[in-house]
C-alpha cells in the first residue's frame, strides 16, 4: 500500500478534498518511525499507512485519515501530543490522544492496563466518534497479520477483538469491518473449529451456488416483469456467523440450510415492500421470521427488510431488501452518516443514534473500578437487544433479560426508587417480567417507596444496577443506622441504664465483633435494617461491660467460676488441662444447653442437652457425664451447618453465598440441589462467633427474595462424639 492509493480513494468519494495535512502527516509519521520494524519485518509505517487506507475506504475525512497515519507516533516514538499539537492542531492530536494507549503507566496487573486502556478509548469515543472508527481501521489492519504473533498473543487479541471491537462495530452498524473481525478473530480463537467449518462449507457451497443462482433467476425475472429495477445478489454467510449458529442452536452443519442469503438493492422505500409482495406471491414465508426494519430501524441505524420463506424443494431461503442507501449505511455505519463539518453544529438526529455512547461518560462516575465499568460495558452495549415502546409510543432499547425496573430507571432515577409495578400493553405485570420486543411499558410508582435489594439481581442495565446500589449506600444506610441508632438508646432508657456508659465506641465496638460486623455505623445499620435487635445488642453490652457502680454493690460472678481453664471455648467443672472437643452429632454452639461426656482415652466431648447421644447417656452412663460450661471471654470459631429452602431460580446459591460473604463470615461449602414443586434446598457449612452472630446471619439469608425457610441442622452420625 502506498500514499498515493489512499490519495486516489479520497478524489473518489470527495473531489474537493485538502489533502495537504494527508501529505503533511505521511511525511511526518515516516520520519518518526524510520528504522522501526513490525514483527513481520516490514517497515513499522507500512501499518499507519494500512489504517489510513481503511479509514479512505469508509470516505472519513482528511482530519481523521491524518490522525490514523499519526495514531501510533506518540506511544511508538519520542513525539509527545504537544509536539502533534504544534505540528497539526488540536483536532488530530486530541483523536490520536483518544487512540494511544497509557503503557507508561505503571498498573498492578496486565489485565488492568488492558482495561484502563479501554476504559479511556471509550471515553475519549463518546466526546468524538472518529476515535474509535480509527481503532477499529487499526484493529482489522492488526489481525489480518495477527500470524506474526505468537500462539498465546494470538488467541488473546482474537479473544478481545470478539469481546470488544467486533461488537462496537456492530453497534456502530460497520457490518463491512464486523465481519471480518468476527472471521479473522474465530480463525485464531478457535483454529481447529475454524479449519473444520472452512472446510465442510466449500464442500457444500457448490451445490449450495447453483440452488441459489437458480432462485436468483426467477426472481429477476418476475422483477422485469413489474418493471422493478433491482440488484440481485447471493451473499455468503460468514464463517463466525455459522458457527454461531450451529452451537446456539446445537446443529450440525448439514442441517444449516442458510449458507447464503439473498441481498436485494432497489431505489427507494416504496420498491422494498413491492419486491416484499413479490417474494410472498412466489414462495411461502415462515412465520416469525419477518423483520421490518424500514420502519423501525436499529440503533446502529440499519434499514432493511428480512424475510425467510419456503424455497424450492423445501428449503428455507433468506432475504434482505433494501434501498442503495440502506446498503452503504449497512456497509459503513455510523462512518456512512459522518458530515464532520456539518455535525459540528449538532445534529440532533445524528447525535440521537450515538446516544448509547453517552452513557459511557455516566458509568465512568458510577463504576467503582475500571472491571465494574467494562462489566457494564458488555452488559449494555454487546448483549442481544429487546425494543420496548413508552406510552407516548417513543422506543428504548435494553439489553435481553431486562425486566420493568430497567425501564423505570431509564426514565428517571425517581421513577425507579419508586417503582412498584408495571403494565405491558395495559395488562399488570410482575416486576421479574421480562420485557419483549414491542412491549408497551407503564410504570406505577408511589412516593415513599424504594428499591429493594432483591432487584440487584433481577436488573440487567448496569444504570439500574449503579443507581439502586448508590440509593442502598446513601440513603438508606443512613436512615437505617440513625434508626438503629435511636432504636438502641431506647432499649438502654427503658433498662434505666445511663446512655453515656453504655454507648461508649469502645463498647459497641466489641459488642459488634459478636456479630462479626465490623464497625459501629454497621452495627447501627444492622439493627435499623432488622437484623439484630436491639435488646440483643443490649444484653452483650451488659455482659461484656458491668457498670461499675453494680459491681461495687454485688461482685460479678462469673458462670464459670469453680471450673478448668477453657478449651475449645468450654470449661469443665473441677478439671484441669482436660482435651475437650465439640460432638460432630449435635454441634453445640455457644448459648446452646451443653453436657459434657467423658470418652474412653479421647477427654471430654460437649453435646448439646438434646442430643440424641447424652439422653441416651442420661438414662444408662449418667457416671460418665459431667457438668460444662461456655466460655465467652475466648475468641473461638464454630462450624454450622445451615439449610434454606426457597422457590427454585437462577442464582439462588449465589445470592444467599453473597449476603453471607457480605458479613465477612467464613463458607467451608455450598451444596444446592433441586426439589419437588420447584423448591430447592441450599446447604451451607459456616463458620461463625456466637449464636447471636448465627440469628443474625439467618435472618438476613430469611430476607432474600424467594426464600422460604432458614434452619440450622445437624449432622445425622450414630456414634458418641
Amino acid at each position: 500500500m502506498e500514499l498515493k492509493q489512499i490519495i486516489k480513494r479520497i478524489r473518489e468519494y470527495n473531489p474537493k478534498a485538502d489533502l495537504e495535512i494527508v501529505n503533511k502527516a505521511y511525511s511526518y509519521a515516516e520520519a518518526a518511525h524510520k528504522g522501526q520494524k513490525r514483527k513481520s519485518g516490514d517497515n513499522f509505517v507500512v501499518h499507519p499507512i494500512e489504517v489510513a487506507y481503511i479509514l479512505a475506504q469508509l470516505q472519513l475525512d482528511e482530519v481523521t485519515i491524518a490522525a490514523g497515519l499519526l495514531h501510533d507516533v506518540v506511544e511508538d516514538t519520542d513525539i509527545t501530543l504537544a509536539d502533534l499539537e504544534a505540528e497539526f492542531g488540536q483536532e488530530v492530536a486530541a483523536l490520536v490522544d483518544g487512540v494511544t494507549k497509557l503503557s507508561r503507566i505503571a498498573y498492578k496487573s496486565k489485565e488492568e492496563q488492558q482495561v484502563e486502556n479501554l476504559r479511556k478509548m471509550f471515553l475519549a469515543m463518546a466526546r468524538d466518534i472518529r476515535v474509535i472508527l480509527i481503532k477499529l481501521a487499526d484493529r482489522l489492519h492488526n489481525m489480518r497479520t495477527l500470524k506474526h504473533q505468537p500462539i498465546p498473543k494470538q488467541k488473546e487479541i482474537a479473544e478481545e477483538t470478539l469481546e470488544i471491537f467486533a461488537p462496537l462495530a456492530h453497534r456502530l452498524g460497520i457490518f463491512k469491518i464486523k465481519w471480518e473481525l468476527e472471521d479473522l478473530a474465530f480463525r485464531y480463537h478457535h483454529p481447529e473449529s475454524y479449519y473444520q467449518l472452512v472446510k465442510r462449507i466449500s464442500m457444500k457451497r457448490k451445490t449450495r451456488e447453483t440452488f441459489i443462482n437458480s432462485f436468483m433467476e426467477k426472481l429477476q425475472e418476475k422483477a422485469v416483469e413489474m418493471e422493478i429495477p433491482v440488484d440481485i445478489q447471493g451473499r455468503p454467510k460468514h464463517f463466525y456467523s455459522i458457527y454461531n449458529k450451529m452451537v446456539r442452536q446445537e446443529k450440525d452443519i448439514n442441517e444449516i440450510y442458510d449458507l447464503i442469503a439473498i441481498r436485494i438493492v432497489v431505489d427507494n422505500i416504496r420498491d422494498c415492500y413491492a419486491v416484499l409482495g413479490m417474494i410472498h406471491s412466489l414462495w411461502k414465508p415462515i412465520p416469525g421470521r419477518f423483520k421490518d426494519y424500514i420502519a423501525m430501524p436499529k440503533p446502529n441505524m440499519y434499514q432493511s427488510l428480512h424475510t425467510t420463506v419456503i424455497g424450492p424443494q423445501g428449503e428455507p431461503v433468506e432475504i434482505q431488501i433494501r434501498t442503495w442507501e440502506m446498503h452503504s449505511t449497512a456497509e459503513y455505519g455510523i462512518a456512512a452518516h459522518w458530515r464532520y463539518k456539518e455535525n459540528q453544529a449538532g445534529d440532533q438526529d445524528f447525535e440521537k443514534k450515538l446516544s448509547w455512547l453517552r452513557q459511557i461518560l455516566e458509568w465512568q462516575q458510577d463504576s467503582g473500578d475500571a472491571r465494574e465499568f467494562m462489566e457494564s460495558l458488555k452488559i449494555d452495549l454487546f448483549s442481544d437487544r429487546v425494543y420496548v415502546f413508552t406510552p407516548k409510543g417513543d422506543v428504548i432499547e435494553f439489553p435481553a433479560g431486562s425486566v420493568p425496573i430497567d425501564f423505570a430507571y431509564r426514565v428517571h432515577t425517581a421513577v425507579g426508587h419508586q417503582c412498584i409495578g408495571a403494565k405491558v400493553s395495559g395488562r399488570i405485570v410482575p416486576l421479574d417480567y421480562k420485557l419483549k420486543t414491542g412491549d408497551i411499558v407503564e410504570i406505577l410508582t408511589a412516593k415513599g417507596s424504594g428499591p429493594s435489594r432483591d432487584w440487584l439481581s433481577l436488573v440487567q442495565t448496569s444504570q439500574a444496577k449503579n443507581r439502586i446500589r448508590s440509593w442502598f449506600k446513601k440513603g438508606k444506610r443512613e436512615e437505617n443506622l440513625l434508626k438503629g441508632k435511636e432504636m438502641l438508646e431506647r432499649e438502654v432508657r427503658k433498662a434505666g441504664q445511663p446512655i453515656s456508659e453504655v454507648m461508649k465506641s469502645e463498647h459497641l465496638l466489641e459488642a459488634a465483633k459478636k456479630y462479626n460486623i465490623g464497625s459501629v455505623d454497621d452495627l447501627y445499620a444492622a439493627m435499623g435494617d432488622g437484623g439484630i435487635t436491639p435488646l440483643q445488642v443490649l444484653r452483650h453490652l451488659k455482659e461484656l461491660f458491668p457498670l461499675k457502680e453494680v459491681q461495687e454493690k454485688q461482685p460479678v460472678v462469673k458462670p464459670w467460676d469453680g471450673y478448668g481453664k477453657a478449651s475449645q471455648g468450654v470449661r469443665v467443672r473441677g478439671v484441669e488441662n482436660l482435651m475437650v472437643r465439640l460432638g460432630r452429632c449435635c454441634n453445640p454452639l455457644p448459648g446452646d444447653d451443653i453436657v459434657g461426656y467423658i470418652t474412653r482415652g479421647r477427654g471430654v466431648s460437649i453435646h448439646r442437652g438434646d442430643c440424641p447421644n447424652i439422653i441416651h447417656a442420661q438414662q444408662n452412663e449418667k457416671e460418665r457425664l459431667v457438668d460444662v460450661a461456655w466460655d465467652n471471654e475466648e475468641e473461638t470459631v464454630f462450624q454450622v451447618q445451615l439449610e434454606a429452602l426457597a422457590l427454585d431460580r437462577p442464582r439462588l446459591a449465589m445470592d444467599i453465598m453473597n449476603t453471607i460473604a457480605e458479613t465477612k463470615t467464613v463458607i467451608n461449602s455450598v451444596h444446592a440441589r433441586a426439589k419437588r414443586n420447584n423448591l430447592a434446598v441450599v446447604d451451607l457449612k459456616i463458620e461463625i462467633r456466637s449464636m447471636e452472630h448465627l440469628h443474625y446471619l439467618m435472618e438476613k439469608v430469611r430476607r432474600l427474595r424467594d426464600v422460604l425457610e432458614v434452619k440450622r441442622i445437624t449432622p445425622k452420625q450414630d456414634q458418641k462424639g
